[in-house]
């Protein structure tokens, strides 16, 4: 897992501040859309005791690597589940966090292991559904992309900060 972590899990810094952009105000609801081993979710956890972070994995491995590190660390406003995203419900979160996770889909040779079926379809299905997710949801709605070519943010979003190299974008829906 240490191996892959600077590939495909949020580096710490980017942790901190994407988690207090989405946790703006008390009892706010994150969601991150495949979450891995959770470390976003769990540094946000920490920083953010007044919010709630959960993170949606569809890979078992990754999310019960995810719930040892929860219970290790004692970490009470944290959850995850497994699952994939097409088939969960994101209406009841307030802010999103997403870290590409779908690339992998377009880089199969980059992806985290070979337990996925790889296609660029998949890439535009989620893609396409993800969108359509961030468009159903409410003025006010935040959303933060990491290492993201922006195809899943709908117009209905403005940018509202980004780091100097444009990797890390904050966007809140209008």
């Amino acid at each position: 897992m240490q191996q892959l972590s600077k590939r495909h899990w949020t580096p710490f810094q980017i942790a901190v501040a994407s988690a207090a952009f989405l946790a703006h105000k008390p009892g706010t609801k994150i969601l991150d859309i495949g979450s891995g081993v959770g470390k976003f979710c769990l540094i946000g956890a920490h920083f953010h005791p007044d919010s709630y972070f959960y993170g949606i994995e569809q890979r078992e491995e990754l999310y019960l690597y995810a719930r040892t590190a929860k219970e290790v660390l004692k970490v009470e406003n944290a959850s995850f589940i497994c699952g994939n995203f097409t088939r969960f419900n994101a209406n009841q979160y307030d802010s999103f966090y997403f870290y590409n996770a779908f690339f992998e889909h377009l880089k199969p040779e980059d992806g985290i292991d070979q337990q996925l079926n790889y296609s660029p379809d998949l890439y535009d299905y989620y893609t396409r559904y993800m969108q359509d997710i961030m468009d159903q949801r409410v003025a006010g709605t935040r959303l933060v992309t990491y290492y993201s070519m922006g195809d899943e943010v709908p117009d209905s979003y403005q940018l509202v900060d980004a780091s100097d190299d444009m990797l890390l974008k904050m966007w809140i829906k209008r």
